[in-house]
């Protein structure tokens, strides 16, 4: 079920109005039956995936907490998830991988396709769930015996098919408390759901049309034209991505729940690694507590050092699709912490000094800002082939203006008015979150701040584009 459907907007109200209905201690039942329906909506034989990861773990958990055989436990917990993880999103992608090679070094063979429908949202709840038994076996929480409520914080439908990844630390004693109903929270909830349908239907879908016009197509463009596709995927990606956290973080806040920050103005960063601290925070920290530190994170040699950040960014670009597109992705990644890792081990050993300022800063915002965009290149190049005919057409320049070349590839659409509305939109984007990252608040008299709600949704009714497209992290 998709949040800008006339379904979802059907099924939400229900489930708050039959939540909140129905006693306390049985709420977490009726958000249970409504996740299910929620994912089921997409494909109902996949709610048993789900089930199996929640049964397993959920005994998993228990048997940790008994001491024995503990580290077999916790291998049946990874090697189950992780299992139905590859089986349904990479078996595909290493047999199609292997032939290739095959072919290469000039052999013939064949091998089976394993062409199997992705399960919405697997990547997402697999990492919830083993998480949860990750920190039963590191002792960092009791396991949790309630199978209802474990089942829910596995399947929780604002955050299941697209994050935050939740920690079991976090979410489950907020379902261990209950779901209470506060009128300040429904309001602010309400409110955050709003924004982020702005976000996803004025920004991200209004961007979508230029990028999929230029990059299915990149021969029939100049090197500027892509670039300003490049510029238009950024404010695609993160106005579908953060604008679906924000549907969701508000949907759980309605209900009662507080549900983790997955941005932080991430276009602001200084630098990769301060990029990485800002998108898509709970992957981020998960990778960090779950990979990166086991594997002794910044606590060892140099060449160790560097070979634990470039693994974790490889498997962070398998983990976000099975393309070696999306392998190159975190491996530019890797290497942008890789350079900045060996640039400040430089600069310390010379003894140089900083320049600090406002140009400075500005500088490292836009640096940032590009290298993030090349990388974006990278990640929406449907493959290796498709990367290469981009970067090639980069360089190319001849005189036709970009607008002349968006105009003929959009006849149905006034390019300087779609613009237009994109840039100022994602204008308006960048204000407000940037009063909200510093906690500042319009002491506005209510009157005022109904008027301002309803010019977002007349905005919204107004300027949304109706032709929607999918969520892009879906696909994940």
């Amino acid at each position: 079920m998709l949040f800008h459907s006339l379904a979802f907007f059907i099924f939400f109200p229900l489930v708050v109005f039959a939540t909140f209905s129905t006693p306390a201690r049985h709420r977490w039942a009726v958000l249970l039956v409504a996740s299910y329906v929620f994912y089921g909506a997409w494909k109902p034989s996949y709610l048993l995936l789900i089930v199996i990861s929640t049964v397993i773990d959920y005994v998993a958990g228990l048997k940790l907490a008994e001491g024995e055989h503990r580290q077999r436990w916790l291998g049946v917990s990874i090697a189950v998830n992780l299992g139905l993880l590859v089986a349904f999103k990479y078996l595909g992608f290493f047999s199609r991988s292997l032939e290739s090679l095959v072919g290469w070094v000039g052999l013939e063979a064949q091998f089976p396709s394993f062409d199997l429908l992705l399960p919405v949202g697997i990547s997402f709840y697999t990492f919830q769930t083993l998480s949860y038994t990750i920190d039963v076996y590191r002792g960092q929480r009791a396991p949790e015996r309630h199978l209802g409520r474990f089942a829910l914080y596995v399947s929780f439908f604002p955050q299941l098919v697209a994050g935050p990844i939740e920690r079991s630390t976090i979410l489950l004693p907020q379902l261990a408390r209950g779901f209470s109903f506060d009128r300040d929270r429904l309001v602010s909830g309400l409110g955050l759901m709003l924004w982020g349908f702005f976000k996803k239907l004025v920004v991200a879908d209004r961007a979508a049309r230029i990028v999929d016009a230029v990059y299915g197509h990149p021969d029939a463009f100049q090197g500027a034209t892509i670039w300003l596709a490049t510029y238009a995927f950024a404010l695609q990606i993160y106005g579908d991505f953060s604008g679906y956290s924000d549907i969701a973080i508000g949907a759980a806040r309605v209900l009662g729940i507080d549900l983790s920050e997955n941005f932080r103005r991430p276009y602001a960063a200084t630098s990769p690694s301060d990029f990485w601290r800002r998108w898509h925070v709970t992957l981020s920290s998960w990778f960090r507590d779950y990979v990166y530190i086991p594997l002794g994170g910044s606590r060892v040699a140099l060449p160790r050092h560097v070979f634990n950040l470039m693994a974790v960014f490889v498997l962070s670009g398998l983990w976000h699709g099975a393309s070696w597109t999306f392998v190159l992705w975190g491996a530019f990644h890797g290497a942008l912490l890789v350079g900045a890792l060996l640039w400040g081990k430089l600069v310390e050993r010379e003894g140089w000094k900083p320049r600090p300022g406002p140009v400075m800063h500005a500088l490292r915002v836009v640096g940032t800002f590009h290298l993030v965009c090349i990388g974006w290149l990278i990640f929406r190049a449907d493959d290796l082939g498709h990367l290469g005919e981009l970067l090639l057409r980069l360089p190319v320049s001849y005189p036709r203006s970009t607008a002349s070349e968006l105009a003929a590839a959009l006849p149905a659409l006034h390019v300087g008015l779609e613009l237009g509305v994109l840039g100022g939109s994602a204008l308006l984007v960048a204000v407000v979150e940037a009063v909200r990252a510093r906690s500042l608040r319009l002491m506005l008299p209510a009157p005022v701040r109904v008027v301002a709600w309803a010019a977002l949704c007349a905005s919204l009714l107004i300027l949304a584009v109706q032709d929607h497209s999918p969520f892009i992290y879906f696909q994940f």
